[in-house]
């Protein structure tokens, strides 16, 4: 069975690449975000899939304007440290910020 530490680097690039295919251009919109979470964690989640099936994942999309706030956040899980992991990819361009987080579980 394999660890999710062995495609973490490709799951970062997999990541990357979803949210600069959707918002590389993009300016914030306030109702253009939902499709952009949407777009980009089936994007990400379909990628994963085709790397390794042997994982459940769990993407999550977090687009923030730009307005100088703050935002902390933070997740824990209990999960085997053998086989599962996590990988979490911060993006920004002049208008928003987009933070994804992708859990892989083993099977």
């Amino acid at each position: 069975h394999s660890s999710f530490s062995s495609l973490k680097e490709n799951a970062n690039s997999i990541v990357q690449q979803q949210i600069e295919r959707v918002l590389q251009t993009a300016t914030y919109n306030a109702k253009e975000v939902q499709g952009w979470t949407t777009a980009v964690s089936d994007g990400i989640l379909a990628e994963l899939q085709n790397l390794d099936r042997t994982f459940k994942y769990v993407v999550s999309c977090v687009i923030m304007q730009k307005t100088g706030a703050g935002l902390h956040s933070s997740t824990t899980c209990l999960w085997d440290k053998n086989t599962d992991g996590s990988c979490t990819v911060r993006w920004e361009n002049k208008s928003m910020h987009c933070i994804v987080t992708v859990f892989g579980l083993g099977l």
